[in-house]
C-alpha cells in the first residue's frame, strides 16, 4: 500500500487547527483525535507533527527566556559582590586590632552598624558568624534572663572589676583586682578575673628595669641581718624596710626614700631629694619615727647603701631605740619588700601618670 504524502501547508494548517482547539478539549490527545478526521490523517500522525512543531519553536522562546534570566542573575551576583566588597572594607577597618578572629560582640556591633545597607544575612556570609549567633545574642540583649548562670555572673563580676580598675586609675592588675574583690566580700577565682580582664582589654601597668642605686663599702661597719627575707610582722612596728629608687626629670635625677611597715604594708615615711645624700633617708626616718610615737624595739632593715650605714642615721636610730639591720649588696632579695614598693612607686605613679616629669616639686606633689 503506497504511504499517503502530506504536503508542509497540510501539516501547519493541522497543528494550528490543533493550537486553537486545545482549549476546547479536556486533554491535549482529545483534541488530536478530533482534529485529525478533518485532515485525513490518523491521530498518531497530527500527534507527531505537533511534536516536531513545538520541538522547533519552543526551544528558541526558552533559550531567549534563559538569557534573559541569566543576565538578571549576573547582575544580582555583581550587585552582591560588590557589597561583600564594601562589608570587607569596612570590616578591615573595623577590625583592624587584629587576631584570627574578631570577638562575637564586636561582629555583632559591626552587623547592627550596617544591616540597615547589606542586611544581616549578607554580612553573615562574608564575616565567620552565623545569622543564628547574630539573633540569639540580640534576644539575649533584649531579655537577659535567658543567659546562662555563668553569663550572669560573668556580667556582674565584670562591673566589679572595672570598678575596681578604674578606681586604682587603671594601675590594677588581675592579681590586685582579685585581692580587692576578695577585701570586698566577692567570692570569685584569680582565673575568672584573669578571663574577664583579658576580654574586656583591661590591664594593668607594666613594671620596667632599674638601675643600682646601691653603693656600699666593704670595710664599712654594719649591722648583721636579723631579718634573712622573713618579711613577715605579726604587729604594728615590729619591722620596718627602707629604700630610695630613682626618678629621671628634665633637670636631672630625682630621689625617692621609703619607709615601710611591714604589718600595715604601708609607706611610714618618704621623701622626695635631687640628692642621694643621708640627708634624703633622714628625713624619710625622722617623719616615720614622729607618725609612728616614737615606737621602741622597733626592727629597722635596709640594704648595704652608704646612706644607712652613715654615723647621723644609725645614731639616730640608737637614739630612738631602733634596732638595725642590713642585708647584702646588690640582692634583691635581701630587701624584697622594699623593692616591690620601689616597682610599684615607678610603674603606679612615676610611669603612669607622666612621660616628662620637671624636678623635685613636680616629683613631690604626685608622691
Amino acid at each position: 500500500m503506497k504511504r499517503q504524502a502530506y504536503t508542509p501547508e497540510i501539516k501547519e494548517r493541522a497543528v494550528r487547527m490543533l493550537i486553537e482547539a486545545l482549549s476546547d478539549y479536556p486533554s491535549p490527545w482529545s483534541a488530536i483525535q478530533a482534529i485529525a478526521p478533518k485532515i485525513g490523517c490518523t491521530p498518531e500522525t497530527l500527534r507527531s507533527w505537533h511534536k516536531k512543531h513545538i520541538d522547533k519553536t519552543i526551544p528558541a522562546n526558552i533559550q531567549a527566556q534563559d538569557q534573559a534570566e541569566r543576565i538578571k542573575e549576573l547582575e544580582r551576583e555583581n550587585k552582591e559582590l560588590k557589597q561583600a566588597n564594601e562589608i570587607i572594607r569596612k570590616a578591615a577597618a573595623f577590625f583592624r586590632p587584629g587576631g584570627a578572629r574578631p570577638q562575637t560582640e564586636v561582629m555583632i556591633q559591626f552587623i547592627d552598624d550596617n544591616k540597615q545597607h547589606y542586611g544581616v544575612e549578607l554580612i553573615c556570609r562574608v564575616l565567620p558568624i552565623a545569622p543564628s549567633t547574630y539573633y540569639r545574642a540580640q534576644d539575649l540583649s533584649v531579655n537577659p534572663h535567658k543567659c546562662s548562670l555563668r553569663s550572669q555572673h560573668d556580667d556582674y563580676y565584670i562591673s566589679e572589676i572595672k570598678r575596681i580598675w578604674q578606681d586604682s586609675k587603671c594601675r590594677y592588675g588581675a592579681r590586685k583586682v582579685w585581692q580587692q574583690m576578695k577585701a570586698d566580700g566577692l567570692q570569685v577565682a584569680r582565673c575568672t578575673v584573669e578571663r574577664l580582664m583579658k576580654q574586656h582589654g583591661l590591664q594593668g601597668v607594666w613594671r620596667g628595669k632599674g638601675k643600682i642605686t646601691t653603693h656600699s663599702r666593704d670595710d664599712q661597719k654594719r649591722a648583721d641581718d636579723l631579718v634573712n627575707r622573713n618579711f613577715s610582722a605579726h604587729r604594728p612596728n615590729q619591722l620596718w624596710v627602707a629604700d630610695f629608687t630613682y626618678i629621671k626629670t628634665i633637670s636631672g635625677w630625682v630621689y625617692t626614700a621609703f619607709i615601710i611597715d611591714v604589718f600595715a604594708r604601708a609607706i611610714v615615711g618618704w621623701k622626695v631629694s635631687n640628692r642621694m645624700n643621708t640627708d634624703m633617708v633622714m628625713a624619710a626616718l625622722n617623719q616615720a619615727i614622729a607618725d609612728r610615737n616614737y615606737p621602741k624595739d622597733v626592727i629597722h632593715h635596709s640594704d648595704r647603701g652608704v646612706q644607712y650605714l652613715s654615723i647621723r642615721y644609725t645614731d639616730k636610730m640608737a637614739t630612738c631605740g631602733v634596732i638595725a639591720s642590713v642585708g647584702t649588696t646588690g640582692d634583691l632579695y635581701d630587701n624584697a619588700l622594699a623593692e616591690t614598693v620601689n616597682g610599684l612607686y615607678k610603674s603606679e605613679v612615676i610611669h603612669y601618670l607622666k612621660q616628662n616629669w620637671t624636678g623635685v616639686n613636680d616629683v613631690e606633689l604626685a608622691t
